[in-house]
């Protein structure tokens, strides 16, 4: 796990060029604390900061290719480098890790290179023979890379903050992208909050020619459904995922530092630690509690560790609480992540990627599998949805006691379902952001970097959910802050349910497996493989999803305890000052806000749209009235 950045120019010279990458390493040094290196030729420059993990000795980057000068620098983890090195025609190694693995991927196979992949990775190759240079990026957009253009040239990085301290950028809000935030709670494709700054997109690679800075990106792979599922039984895939699961942790546990896990009382991360405490007994295991029942689960982890009996009993359980003083460290969260993302999830993830910092550099975590498998409620109502016209009376009773939200789910049947998904997560509706934005008109969603082209009308309904899912919100909003968070705290977290081969494994199901009406469960071949293998006791298999999320209203509707900084903005003194919202409305919500009947599993509730004001008020201090 590391950090990236640098340039293509025409107009920099050396002693210029060296001073700007390494300020651009500096800036974003956290990610890689070990250690860090430029390597400057002609008119392209690469800089590198480095957390040692893998092949501590011999490790370092760029790695440079002696035979043809093709040169590499990433950030990330290719876990399958052991098989792609016997696979790969053979050419002599000068280490022993990962990257120049990946170098000779590239070499041997081209472009088309990160298909070779397992891993997650964002990285920059120069290759001065084809006068070309590439950024790529992970399937899933685990890791990031952004870019900009300026009158000086071409530049990029991991982070955005590097490149705010480029010759030439200017620190600016992208206004017309306000509406997109407040919708979403993130920002959809691939543009930033930051005019003029953009990422490259998941499953993507940026060519740009180095005689005279054009460039063109381009989608290396996709994740698609086809158009008839499988005929495969119960117990074919359960043995499959069962295969395929444990081969992901296996790969994941490759390191030359010790590897903890996070854990939960969800299935996801406890399957992870299950399988890695196999390999590793006296694996660390870190749990963020709260001072609300209705968000801890530490009473979960205790009884799953102790039904696995003998299989933890080496292990170290760390844990700590998240209570609301610490909202005070919400400015440096918002900070870290740059890109301002309203998610309930961020207080305790950084505080669980602290906790864990102190002990060792790299975690295991349970993220991405409620995507990859249909693991949210929103899945299973759907199905009762779609299953409901054609059901028998006691069916219909049947569906409507498991989902209460079906009722309401009916009375929209006859809209398109990929925009009644869409809509059933807007945080503001169109109206609303009129006035909350001071906008003439209702704002028009740029609808195409949220729906993947790939899909048509012989997509399932919950397929395509999925895959919009994993299109915008996994990496824009779940990955994002995961990566921020955790390089926050020089930590490299690792995602074994974001492995390829269970995505296409998963698509390639019928929808019965993923989400299956009879048992009332979302994420089922995952629960049915858990327990057959003895991943999961059937108890703990057969748990309810409850979201990892700190309790936002609880804590939002007591103004008066809440930090200082954050009083301001509720009263709408801050948002006034600031002018970009109305304050008076703001006001408004914000006396709206209760705890009553909401808890975790709530989608939206008053201090979910609270939250994401208070969030933007924040990040515009903190970038557009800061130092940048």
């Amino acid at each position: 796990m590391c950090g990236f950045s640098g340039f293509f120019s025409l107009s920099t010279g050396t002693e210029e060029g060296t001073s700007i990458l390494r300020r651009m390493g500096k800036t974003q040094s956290h990610r890689g604390p070990d250690d860090s290196a430029v390597l400057l030729r002609g008119n392209v420059g690469i800089s590198f900061v480095r957390l040692s993990i893998l092949d501590l000795a011999t490790g370092m980057q760029p790695i440079v290719s002696k035979e043809d000068g093709v040169a590499i620098a990433c950030n990330g983890q290719i876990y399958n480098y052991i098989e792609l090195r016997k696979e790969l025609p053979y050419d002599h190694y000068e280490t022993a890790g990962d990257m120049e693995v990946a170098l000779n991927a590239y070499r041997h196979l081209g472009e088309n290179f990160p298909n070779s992949l397992n891993g997650m990775f964002a990285g920059v190759i120069h290759d001065p023979e084809k006068n070309a240079l590439f950024l790529f990026r992970d399937r899933f957009g685990i890791k990031p890379v952004y870019y900009t253009e300026t009158s000086r040239g071409f530049f990029f990085a991991s982070e955005i903050k590097p490149l705010l301290g480029i010759p030439g950028v200017r620190c600016e809000m992208e206004n017309s992208l306000l509406p997109a935030f407040f919708t979403y709670r993130y920002i959809p494709g691939e543009k930033t909050l930051f005019k003029g700054i953009f990422k490259l997109p998941p499953a993507s690679i940026l060519k740009l020619n180095t005689k005279n800075g054009e460039f063109e990106v381009k989608q290396y792979w996709e994740w698609s459904f086809p158009s008839f599922s499988r005929d495969v039984s119960l117990s074919e895939a359960s043995e499959e995922f069962n295969r395929l699961f444990t081969d992901a942790v296996r790969i994941r546990l490759r390191s030359d530092v010790e590897v903890g896990s996070f854990i939960s009382g969800g299935i996801d991360s406890s399957a992870v630690a299950s399988i890695a405490a196999i390999h590793k007994p006296s694996i660390k295991l870190f749990t963020i509690g709260f001072g609300e029942d209705r968000y801890d689960e530490t009473a979960d982890v205790d009884e799953f560790l102790g039904l696995m009996g003998s299989r933890f009993s080496q292990a170290e359980s760390i844990r700590q609480h998240c209570v609301m003083d610490q909202l005070s460290s919400l400015p440096g969260i918002i900070r870290s992540i740059e890109e301002p993302i309203s998610l309930g999830t961020m207080l305790p993830t950084d505080q669980v990627c602290s906790l864990a910092s102190k002990r060792l550099k790299v975690v295991l975590s349970g993220e991405g599998a409620d995507e990859i498998f249909a693991g949210y409620r929103k899945f299973l109502v759907e199905a009762a949805a779609l299953e409901y016209p054609t059901a028998s009376v006691e069916e219909k009773r049947r569906l409507l006691a498991m989902c209460p939200e079906l009722s309401l789910r009916l009375g929209r049947s006859d809209e398109d379902h990929l925009k009644r998904h869409i809509a059933s997560e807007m945080l503001f509706n169109p109206s609303e952001l009129v006035p909350l934005l001071g906008l003439p008109r209702k704002p028009e969603l740029d609808m195409s970097a949220i729906i993947p082209s790939s899909l048509n009308a012989d997509t399932h309904p919950i397929s395509a959910m999925q895959a919009i899912e994993v299109k915008s919100r996994l990496p824009n909003y779940v990955n994002l802050r995961l990566d921020k968070l955790s390089m926050r705290h020089s930590l490299e977290t690792r995602t074994p349910f974001l492995d390829y081969r269970l995505a296409e494994f998963s698509a390639s199901l019928p929808v019965k497996l993923r989400v299956n009406l009879k048992a009332g469960q979302e994420k089922y071949i995952c629960r049915e493989s858990f327990n057959r293998f003895g991943v999961l006791p059937r108890s703990v298999a057969d748990r309810p999803k409850k979201p990892f999320t700190m309790p936002i209203a609880d804590w939002f509707s007591r103004t008066s305890v809440l930090p200082e900084s954050i009083q301001d903005i509720l009263l709408g003194n801050e948002i006034h000052r600031q002018g970009i919202l109305d304050g008076d409305l703001v006001r408004k919500y914000a006396t709206e806000v209760t705890g009553s009947g909401v808890g975790p599993e709530t989608m939206i509730s008053a201090g979910d749209r609270i939250f994401s004001i208070v969030v933007f008020s924040l990040w515009y201090r903190e970038f557009m009235e800061g130092s940048f």
